[in-house]
């Protein structure tokens, strides 16, 4: 069987359509046709590059496409600048795009063999409006049109949130809004990202518990504002916020 081919399954199209509804996310026909192509390039890379361990198409249907999607009801409306900090495969950065093509979306991913599959699966998928730079997010908080120019920062499964938020923060403009993307139970991990917060100029603005659709696992997405200007210190050199946490 030629890899991806599974991903042809007319199953796998209703199953995202019954998630999609669930989350009360509504896509045209023409986006859930570039879920399942974006699904089937993720197969065929990741068998020479470690983009993901979970390969079944439905599991990644569930714990990759609609857990990204479950932020697009807190994405503003109108033009948004979106920053996806830790890209590896695109999630959740590449699937808003999908979901919503009208943002201008850029990924941030420093192994270059998975930004150069970012910059594959957004030319394969015909997608414009993609920028991917392969750079550490610390570094790409100090680059001068990247530092406060996004509406939205993302980040999913790279740090712990005082990690993650000082490597999102830099890059919102104040106003904005950073989504971190969480397992259950994040109380203490709020409470113990409260003076990172405080410093970065971010301010949890919810917390909101989800239900992935179709096998009940718990998520959570914590939505930061930008209520304040980033001191310029941050973020510190590479590795140092995971080193030394605020």
């Amino acid at each position: 069987m030629k890899s991806g081919k599974n991903w042809e399954e007319p199953a796998l199209r209703e199953l995202m359509r019954a998630g999609l509804e669930e989350l009360g996310v509504k896509i045209g026909d023409d986006a859930l046709a570039l879920f399942l192509r974006y699904g089937r390039e993720m197969a065929r890379w990741n068998e020479r590059v470690n983009l993901t361990a979970i390969t079944a198409p439905e599991e990644v249907i569930r714990k990759h496409f609609l857990d990204a999607l479950s932020a697009v009801p807190w994405l503003p409306p109108g033009r948004v600048r979106l920053v996806d900090v830790g890209s590896g495969a695109g999630l959740p950065g590449l699937a808003l795009k999908i979901a919503r093509p009208e943002i201008e979306v850029t990924l941030i991913e420093s192994v270059k063999k998975k930004a150069d599959f970012l910059r594959h699966a957004a030319e394969v998928l015909g997608l414009t409006g993609v920028e991917v730079r392969q750079e550490r997010a610390e570094e790409s908080g100090h680059v001068p049109e990247l530092r406060e120019a996004f509406t939205v920062a993302t980040g999913r499964a790279v740090a712990a949130l005082p990690v993650l938020a000082e490597l999102a923060l830099p890059l919102v403009v104040p106003g904005g809004l950073f989504i971190a993307f969480k397992g259950p139970a994040v109380e203490e991990e709020v409470k113990g990202a409260a003076r990172a917060l405080a410093v970065l100029g971010g301010k949890v603005e919810n917390v909101i518990e989800l239900v992935i659709p179709g096998g009940g696992e718990r998520r959570t997405l914590v939505l930061v504002r930008k209520v304040a200007p980033t001191p310029a210190a941050y973020p510190r050199p590479t590795g140092r916020p995971s080193k030394k946490p605020l």
